[in-house]
Formats: structure tokens, C-alpha cells, sequence
């Protein structure tokens, strides 16, 4: 199928996987580049984000759970639990035409996995920042991620209903994860 957007998805998914696995217990109240989250609460977010995504593509409503899960002792293994799950729901072609209801509007299927795609890559960049593990990142993922999240996020009209603050300049040589950053109002 043309323009499906799952491949990137998973490998989106799986270095976010690989980050979360291997973030110890000395780096959860370590600050991230998301003012509002230390790693802790980035793993607890990003438990969410694939939660809200295997919802949303089985037509459910992902605002039904909180932006951040809490309370959870062994975050690798929650992660796997809903990865099984996401995973199934990924595998049927029909969800890429599945209405989704997700928290910003209400898209099919193919562009709720593109769109997540940019929200796991650049928290995955948040995580690795905020650890020290930048070299563990897979550029070519930010490379293709990185013209979806500027025709998707505006670069003006920051704040309110569109939560990022003003794109950061960067060079234009900057590495593909800096300028999705910046583009998001990261201070790369």
C-alpha cells in the first residue's frame, strides 16, 4: 500500500522502546527538554502515547486516558504489554482507514500513525537528551519525521491549542533531531 506510514512507525517505536528499556533508576528525576516532565513523568507520558494510539485506531477515545500514567513499578514491562497490543492493532490493513478521534481532531488511521510517529521520535529525543544518549538515536528516523512535523505544526501561532513554543533557529546543518527540536520549540 502507498503512503502507509506504519514502517517508520515501528522503527519510531522501537528506538523509543530501546530508550525506555534502558533508562535506570538514577536518571527518572533528571530534567527533560519538555519544561513539564523529568524523565519520570516523559516515561509515564510516553506509556500514553501508546496507549492512546492502539485506542484511537480501535475507534476508541484516547482522552479517556490521562496524559501521563502514574503508579507504574516496571515501565519496560507496561511498555511491552501495550507494545504487544499496538502491535496487533497495526497489523490489520483496515486500520489505516479507521476513523480516529484523537486529541487534537479527528483523522483516518494513516495520518494518526504518521502524527504519532512525530510524538514518539521527538520525545524519543527528549529522553535520550535528557540522558545523555543522543548517539543512540536513529537519524534517518528524524530525517523523514522532520518534513511531516513542519507541515503538521505551524511555526506560527505557537501556544494555546498548538503547544509548542516559538521554533528555536538552528543551522541549516544542524543534525536532523536539532532541527525537529528546534522546530518544536526545543532548545536542542
Amino acid at each position: 500500500m502507498t503512503n502507509d506510514p506504519r514502517a517508520l512507525f515501528v522503527r519510531a517505536l522501537d528506538q523509543t522502546q530501546h530508550l525506555v528499556n534502558t533508562t535506570g533508576p538514577d536518571d527518572l528525576d533528571l530534567p527533560t527538554p519538555c519544561d513539564e516532565y523529568d524523565v519520570r513523568t516523559l516515561l509515564g507520558h510516553l506509556l500514553t502515547v501508546v496507549a492512546r494510539i492502539d485506542l484511537a485506531l480501535n475507534g476508541g477515545d484516547p482522552l479517556t486516558i490521562p496524559g501521563v500514567t502514574t503508579g507504574v513499578d516496571d515501565v519496560p514491562a507496561a511498555w511491552k504489554e501495550r507494545r504487544v497490543a499496538l502491535d496487533t492493532t497495526l497489523a490489520d490493513d483496515a486500520v489505516l482507514g479507521q476513523i480516529c478521534k484523537l486529541p487534537w481532531g479527528t483523522l483516518p488511521g494513516a495520518s494518526a500513525i504518521a502524527a504519532y510517529t512525530g510524538e514518539l521520535t521527538t520525545h524519543s529525543w527528549d529522553l535520550a537528551k535528557a540522558t545523555g544518549r543522543l548517539n543512540e538515536l536513529d537519524d534517518a528516523v528524524a530525517t523523514q519525521v522532520l518534513p511531516m512535523v513542519r507541515q503538521s505544526i505551524p511555526a506560527e501561532q505557537r501556544g494555546g491549542h498548538v503547544p509548542f513554543g516559538p521554533v528555536v533557529q538552528v543551522h541549516a546543518d544542524a543534525s536532523p533531531y536539532d532541527q525537529l527540536a528546534a522546530w518544536q520549540g526545543r532548545q536542542p
